[in-house]
């Protein structure tokens, strides 16, 4: 009996690992820390959704597209035209990226928490137009808007 669980173990170990990463990804749920940290972070920073991105770029205003993903995130695909700056090391290299404080730069993550919290950090640091879009890479995929890898 023991050997017959081993056994299903291992087969459902190994069909795991050859599923595409998207279909292994769970459903993360965010602890009410988090949850909090970001809810304050949201009332300091403009946010916009991906209509009002839509529109900011079909007007042509100037922007910085910032993807605050991690790099296993980026390399599966990313926004067209954006720079990668993970939330892991946006604070320390955005000065080197972007010297210019008025740069109006839109942050995306996956759903909008990480790039809430960035936004904040590079609003104390001085980046008035650090914006996080509001539903982020999901909801860039699902607009239509271009994608690379």
């Amino acid at each position: 009996m023991r050997f017959a669980a081993t056994l299903l173990f291992l087969c459902a170990a190994l069909s795991a690992q050859t599923r595409p990463a998207a279909s292994r990804r769970q459903t993360v749920e965010h602890s009410p820390g988090f949850l909090k940290l970001v809810d304050e972070a949201k009332s300091r920073i403009r946010q916009i959704d991906i209509e009002q991105y839509k529109r900011m770029r079909a007007s042509g205003q100037p922007h910085l597209l910032i993807d605050t993903r991690e790099d296993r995130e980026w390399a599966e695909g990313h926004a067209a035209g954006a720079i990668h700056l993970s939330k892991g090391i946006i604070e320390r290299d955005i000065e080197k990226q972007v010297p210019d404080r008025k740069t109006r730069l839109v942050l995306y993550c996956g759903g909008g928490y990480r790039s809430a919290l960035a936004a904040d950090n590079l609003r104390r640091m001085g980046y008035e137009q650090a914006i996080s879009l509001d539903g982020g890479w999901r909801a860039w995929q699902q607009s239509g808007l271009p994608v690379e890898k």
